[in-house]
Parts: structure tokens; C-alpha cells; sequence
């Protein structure tokens, strides 16, 4: 090593880690996730994974889009299962045991642009055609060979194919014939087992490949993978991907990437799943070295030191083209940290460097200064704090000189005034990514002047959070951060805005009064929001992209413009996200499908519709009024109801002049064994008349008549109260009576005997007038003691014994009734 030249050690992990990751080669959703292709409404998806199926459902709807049906044990698929299914654009079937596929089981389904049949016992790859298919994956099959059939010339539009077998151990050299003329750009191959044999020039011939994945092993025969890049490199590839390389313990002798130097158009090379000696990193740091490669990738990687002093690497004097590494994912076996020890001007032009996922817990010194060109620095998914950062042992004198984007996410960083002001350290950073964190708000921050974007997301901070912000922030992402509201004062401190997330709160409402007049970018998506005010939009005049789906939309005529009026182009998720949650009648259905009348929503129309029409009506009713004497009827139909008015006025004062009892008892029946053996006794034992609907009922009349006429007769209403009460239709009757009597001619005429506890919640929404008295009026409670008992009764005779002087017989009230009917016909 050059002594003019500093040395860099990377601490790269603090934890054992003896596993490795299997990452599942044949999935495609780096490139496609199938919904982005087509799939346009809820309604459209049907998903019947995991349901011990034998056969594809026969009941599948015409708007089918997106069917699902891994994971059962379907064994064959044919073009009946799928007649109808004009519009499925994605189709999942793996996990199934799937052993045929006829010719024409696609025959029916146009529209086909996605098909995962991978992870199933295909013998033979399927003999299949599908002109608008996009995106093919056979992985993980069972079937002997690589030959494709000729149907596979007519995939004009395939751009991904990933076609792997656990029992195809050997590539022919005719194999991809058919795919010779076909647009294939990504190409996925192997299945993860070790290649025997691979005849030159089979992959050749795919001369429109830009990104190819091997999934397979070469242990022990690294000719053959010489004969693979060779072919590679044919076809001009740019993006070369490398899966289980090395299985664990490979001994590399060779230098298998040797050829990596001649392969002028490569730039991208990734090294996934695989076992790699420090040896062997050495080997292929020097080829990289020396190629066309600008962008180096270690995924998943388990590092071994089979060199005493771990990771060596000379100064080679050739230009290096490489600017971008990521280790994402490093595991080790060592019982100490792994070491790479390099002259740092070997990445003197390193503008990305990414260490995600790789134990990291404190930042090495040097790499602070030591990398004069990198921009962007991801260390997201370590065990970072802020005394492992800026470890008290550094001290740098420069810290990241031309540093832009900065990744702290998913660590264990805690203070954001803290972390604000270390910032200011690094002259040039524009981004901070700190989301999955600990983030708490523990005093006032003063970031630097030149930083633009912020990222916050799921952090729990509140709706207090832009309070600790910069107002030179241009992007913030504050998703998933707890907030339940935000108002326009809070947003008015950002007036660079041009990139807002607030995803994933609890946000109801959108300001009408919100005005950003630089945001260009708005995701409001997964809250509560239930309709988007048309003023709230306005105050964001050059919005160009809007994400609002996955909230509980209110189909009504506050959503009418939304649906109507605004452009659809800015959502990045319409219609698929956008669904009605309210009213029960709409509900899942797409606010796209959701049809209201611009008269039935706007209220300027209906008064413009409406003014006319009550004009001409009112016309129409003030001209037969006038006609038939609508005028003199009209005053004699006053004076009817003056009349009937006053007779009833006269009624009340007849009824509050004379009582039968003193008091009208409701009870339940269950409770007539208190009633019966206490109270009657005692009351009417001291000379008080009481009314029992067991007992003083008229017999042949309705009940309603005898319980409004008890409780007119009496002077007043005594109500005994206990769990049986509550449950009884009747009593709600007679309390409802009492009350409006209460309310029209006594106030003070109801008595309440809590016989037993009630709690709140035993009491039906019926009887919620009665939750309102107890809590205004007094009442008598039954007392277990008798000393207590003695009380009681004595409270309950002074409350009924005023009533002495009211009551009258029923024949003299009969004749008051007689004679004041007689004054009033003589007046």
C-alpha cells in the first residue's frame, strides 16, 4: 500500500449473524407488480389463494381483471376455465402443483399481460400464446430442458421472461430459438441448481437483452461460466445479475470475472446470494477495476476471511469507472469484524455508497473526509445512533465535503435537535432520509440553510412537528408520523414547498384555506379524509401529481366535483384507490362508477330550477283560492282551532281541580312481591289511596286507556325503579304518560323509588329520557337497613300526604265537571 495514501477500515458488523437470506430469484415484482399494468377497479380483483381449490372457479365475473388462485391444488389449466374473461390482464397461479397447460388456455384472454405460473410441476415448458404479454415467469418448475416452443415467436411484447427448473441442469445451444426476433430486455434463468453443461452461444442469439439474472451455481467449473459471459457480452447487456454464484464453502481458485474487462457495454453488475472469500472479493474488485463498470452491487452477501489479514487491496494505475457501491445485507461467521483495508484513493470517484443492512454501529472516521466526490451516502437499516456517527474518537476536518443525499433511515437515531445542528457540518447536503427511527421533538432545531428535502416518515411526532422544521425545506415527507390535522398557518412557514407527503395519519380535513403556491406534489393518500374541498385545490395552482387514494370517500354531492370536474391525469392511482366507504349503499364502489346530477349538487342551479317553479305554482294556488273563497275558509278554519284551543284549556283546569288517588304506581309485574308486601301495606296503612294496575284496572278496556286515565286521576305518579323496570314496555308507556303530564299540568308529579342498582349501561336507548331525570331529580333509595326503612317510608308518606286536600271523590269531581260546563255556555 502506498504510504502517501490514508488507510480505511470498515467496521462492518457487531452482531453474529449465521444465516443466510434466500431471496426468491424468479420474482418479477422489481419490474412489475401487475396492477400498474391494467387493473383499473377494485371490483376487477378476485383473489382465491389458499382455498384447497381442485379447479379454477367456474363463477368468475366478466370484468375479471386480476385473478389470483396460488397456492391450491389445481393440476391442469385449459381454455374453458377462462372463456368469458375478456379483460384479465393478471393471472397467478403458482404453488399449485400445476403439471399441463393446454395450447389454447389462454385462447379466451386477450387482454393477458401478466402470467405467473411459477413454482408448480411443469414437465414440459407450456406450448402458449399470448400476443399482449408483457411479463412472463416460469421459475421453479420441473421441466427437463430450456427449449422454448416455437409459439414463442408471436410474444411481440414480452419485455421480462423468467424461466427456471430444478431439473434442467444444461443449456442447449437451440434452447431460445423462437426468442431470436423477440423483444425480451430482461431475462431471468436457472433455478438455483449447479449447471453441468452450456453451449456457446445460446444466450447469443437474444440480441435484445439489457438486463440478465443468472440463478445458478458454478462451483468447480468456472470454464463454463467464462463461456457464459462470453455470450453475455454478445449481447450487449448492460446489467448483468449474479444469484447463488458461489454455494457456501466454494473454493476459488480461478478468476472466473476475468472477461469482465473486455465487456465494453456492461455497467451494472450485482453479486446476490452467494459466498464470497475475501480472496475472491480481491479477484473481482481488480476486474471491476479494470472494466466498463460504473455500478457495484453486493446483495445478501456472506463474507468469509480466508486471508489472515482480511480484505487487501492495491492501488491498481488505471482510470476506475466505478461511482456507485451497495452492500445491502452483509452476513459473516467470524467471531470479529470483518476487515477491508484500501487506499482510499481506489474510490477517490465514488459518488454512491450504500451500507444498508449490515450491523453497522459506528461510521468509521475516515470515510467522513476520505471520499472527496460522493454525493449520496445510504447507511439506512444498521444500528446507528448519534454517538456511533459522530463518534467522539473522529474528528474530521471535513465531514463529507461534496456529500448531497444523506440515508439514516431505519437506526436508532433519537434527537432531532441534535442531529439539526450537526447538519450544519455538511456544507453541501440538500436531503436527509430519517424515517424508522425514534425520532422525538426534544428542543428547537436549526437545520442549515442549504438543505431542501427532510424525511420523517414513521416517526411518531404529532401535529406539533412543523414547528421544528425549516422554511427553506422545498420536500418534506412527513408520512406516518401521527398527525391528525394540519392547518394552513402550520404550512404557510414552508413557502419553497414543492413536495408535501403526509401519507398513512389521521388526517379528516384539507384546509379550504390552504395556499402553497409552489407545490407541485401532494400525497394525502391512506387517511381519513372523507371529500376533497374544490377550495383546498385552488390554493395549490401548479400541482402536477396528487395522491389521495385509500381514504374513506363520502359518495355524495361533496364529492361530486372531484368525480366531475377535476383532472384525473394528476392522481397517480385512479380509479384503482378510489372508493365510496359511505352511504352503505355505495360502499366499495369506485368513485369513478359513482353517477350524481350536477342539478341535484349544485345549489345555484336548483335555486335558478326551483324560483320559477314555486313562482308558477304559488300563482297557480293563490288563483283557486280566489276562485272557490279559499280566503273565507281559511279564517273559519282559524277560529275552529281558537275554539278547540280554548276547550281544552278549560279541560286541564277541570283535571288539576280534583284527584282520585294519591298516587299511580309503575312497576314491574316481577317486582309486585315488594309491592304487594311493602309498599301497599304501608301506605295505605297510613290512609293513602294508591292506584295498582293489578288491582284497579277497569276490566274490557284498553291498557292504554287505563294507564293514561291512573295517571290523570292521581296526584302523583310514584315509579319503582329496578332492572325489571328498565326491560318493561309498559313502564316505558307510563313513564312516557307521566312525563308529558308532568310537563303540561304538575312539574313536581313524579316520584322515583330506586328499588336496586342500575348501571348506565343496562339501560336501553329507550329509556334515555329517563338517564336525563335521574341525574336532575331527586330520588328515594330502598335501604337494606330497617332503621333505614323506617326513614323511608316516613320521606315517601310527607311527599304524598300534601296531596290530602286535592283529592276528591270521583261524584264531585263529576259534578264540578257538570257545572262548568254550565258557566261556560252561559258566558
Amino acid at each position: 500500500m502506498s504510504t502517501h495514501s490514508p488507510n480505511v477500515v470498515l467496521l462492518i458488523g457487531t452482531t453474529i449473524i449465521i444465516s443466510l437470506m434466500k431471496a426468491d430469484c424468479t420474482a418479477v415484482t422489481e419490474d412489475y407488480n401487475g396492477f400498474e399494468l391494467c387493473v383499473t377497479s377494485r371490483r376487477g380483483i378476485k383473489d382465491f389463494s389458499h382455498q384447497n381449490l381442485t379447479d379454477v372457479p367456474s363463477n368468475l365475473s366478466n370484468n375479471t381483471q386480476y385473478l389470483d388462485i396460488s397456492y391450491n391444488l389445481i393440476q391442469s389449466l385449459n381454455g374453458a376455465h377462462f372463456s368469458g374473461l375478456f379483460q384479465l390482464c393478471v393471472l397467478k397461479v403458482t404453488h399449485c402443483g400445476l403439471q399441463e397447460i393446454s395450447p389454447t388456455a389462454f385462447s379466451h384472454t386477450p387482454a393477458l399481460k401478466f402470467l405467473n405460473i411459477s413454482h408448480n410441476n411443469l414437465h414440459v415448458i407450456p406450448d402458449i400464446s399470448v400476443k399482449q404479454l408483457k411479463v412472463l415467469d416460469l421459475g421453479n418448475n420441473l421441466f427437463s430442458s430450456y427449449q422454448t416452443p416455437e409459439s414463442f415467436q408471436n410474444f411481440s411484447n414480452l419485455d421480462l421472461l423468467s424461466i427456471g427448473s430444478t431439473a434442467a441442469p444444461s443449456v442447449s445451444y437451440n434452447d431460445f430459438d423462437p426468442l431470436m426476433n423477440v423483444s425480451v430486455h430482461h431475462l431471468v434463468l436457472g433455478a438455483g441448481i449447479p449447471w453441468e453443461n452450456y453451449e456457446s452461444g445460446s444466450l447469443a442469439k437474444m440480441e435484445s437483452l439489457q438486463k440478465v439474472s443468472i440463478h445458478a451455481s458454478f462451483c468447480g467449473n468456472f470454464r463454463m461460466f467464462e463461456k457464459v459471459l462470453v455470450d453475455l457480452n454478445v449481447t450487449k447487456a448492460k446489467s448483468l445479475r449474479f444469484i447463488t454464484f458461489f454455494p457456501d464453502n466454494c473454493q476459488v481458485n480461478s478468476d472466473p470475472f476475468k472477461n469482465l474487462r473486455t465487456m465494453a457495454f456492461v455497467q451494472n453488475l450485482t453479486i446476490e446470494n452467494t459466498w464470497i472469500n475475501s480472496s475472491f472479493m480481491e479477484k473481482l474488485l481488480k476486474n471491476v477495476w479494470l472494466s466498463s463498470v460504473y455500478d457495484l452491487s453486493f446483495v445478501n452477501m456472506t463474507y468469509n476471511e480466508d486471508t489472515p489479514d482480511g480484505f487487501q487491496f492495491h492501488t491498481i494505475n488505471h482510470t476506475i469507472n466505478l461511482s456507485s457501491v451497495t452492500f445491502n445485507g452483509i452476513n459473516h461467521y467470524q467471531y470479529k469484524y470483518p476487515t477491508f483495508n484500501m487506499s482510499v484513493e481506489a474510490f477517490s470517484r465514488l459518488t454512491y455508497l450504500k451500507f444498508s443492512g449490515t450491523g453497522m454501529n459506528i461510521l468509521p472516521c475516515r470515510v467522513m473526509s476520505a471520499l472527496p466526490s460522493l454525493e449520496t451516502l445510504d447507511l439506512s437499516d444498521n444500528l446507528l445512533s448519534e454517538s456511533g456517527f459522530w463518534w467522539f474518537m473522529c474528528s474530521p476536518t471535513s465531514a463529507f465535503p461534496k456529500l448531497r443525499q444523506l440515508s439514516l433511515s431505519k437506526n436508532r437515531f433519537s434527537s432531532l435537535s441534535f442531529i439539526s445542528q450537526k447538519m450544519n457540518e455538511m456544507k453541501t447536503l440538500e436531503s436527509l432520509d430519517l424515517s424508522f427511527n425514534s425520532i422525538s421533538l426534544d428542543g428547537d432545531c436549526s437545520w442549515p440553510a442549504g438543505m431542501k428535502e427532510l424525511n420523517l416518515g414513521n416517526n411518531n411526532l404529532g401535529n406539533s412537528v412543523f414547528q421544528y422544521l425549516s422554511s427553506n425545506f422545498e420536500r418534506i415527507d412527513l408520512s406516518k408520523t401521527g398527525i391528525t390535522a394540519i392547518t394552513q398557518e402550520a404550512l404557510s412557514c414552508f413557502p419553497k414547498l414543492t413536495y408535501l407527503k403526509l401519507s398513512s395519519n389521521s388526517i379528516r380535513v384539507i384546509p379550504v384555506d390552504i395556499s402553497l403556491p409552489n407545490l407541485l406534489s401532494l400525497y394525502i393518500d391512506q387517511n381519513a379524509i372523507t371529500s376533497i374541498p374544490r377550495e383546498a385545490l385552488g390554493g395549490v395552482p401548479k400541482l402536477q401529481t396528487l395522491d389521495a387514494g385509500s381514504n374513506p370517500f363520502v359518495c355524495s354531492c361533496e364529492s361530486y366535483w372531484f368525480v366531475a370536474d377535476f383532472n384525473k391525469s394528476l392522481l397517480l392511482d385512479w380509479p384503482l384507490n378510489y372508493t365510496c366507504s359511505t352511504p352503505p349503499s355505495f360502499a366499495d364502489l369506485t368513485l369513478s362508477e359513482f353517477k350524481s346530477s350536477k342539478l341535484s349538487c349544485e345549489t345555484g342551479l336548483q335555486v335558478a330550477v326551483a324560483l320559477p317553479v314555486i313562482i308558477v305554482i304559488s300563482a297557480a294556488i293563490g288563483l283557486v283560492l280566489y276562485k272557490c273563497d279559499g280566503v273565507w275558509y281559511t279564517k273559519m278554519l282559524w277560529v275552529w282551532i281558537r275554539m278547540k284551543r280554548r276547550g281544552k284549556k278549560c279541560s286541564n283546569l277541570l283535571k288539576n281541580a280534583s284527584f282520585s288517588y294519591h298516587a299511580f304506581i309503575s312497576y314491574s309485574h316481577q317486582d309486585s312481591d315488594w309491592v304487594d308486601s311493602q309498599l301497599l301495606p304501608s301506605m295505605e296503612g297510613a290512609g293513602l289511596s294508591l292506584c295498582a294496575h293489578e288491582r284497579d284496572f277497569v276490566p274490557g278496556e284498553w291498557i292504554i286507556d287505563n294507564i293514561i286515565n291512573c295517571v290523570e286521576s292521581s296526584y302523583k305518579t310514584l315509579f319503582v325503579l329496578s332492572r325489571h323496570f328498565v326491560q318493561s314496555e309498559w313502564c316505558n308507556y307510563e313513564l312516557f304518560f307521566a312525563q308529558h303530564r308532568a310537563i303540561s299540568v304538575q312539574r313536581d308529579s313524579l316520584v322515583f323509588i330506586l328499588l336496586e342498582p342500575i348501571p348506565t349501561d343496562c339501560i336501553p336507548k329507550k329509556f334515555l329520557k329517563l338517564r336525563s331525570i335521574l341525574r336532575q331529580q331527586t330520588y328515594l333509595e330502598w335501604p337494606n337497613n330497617e332503621r333505614k326503612q323506617q326513614v323511608f317510608w316516613r320521606s315517601l308518606k310527607s311527599m304524598l300526604h300534601i296531596a290530602d286536600k286535592s283529592v276528591a271523590l270521583k261524584d264531585v269531581a263529576l259534578a264540578i265537571s257538570d257545572t262548568a260546563a254550565l258557566l261556560t255556555d252561559d258566558l
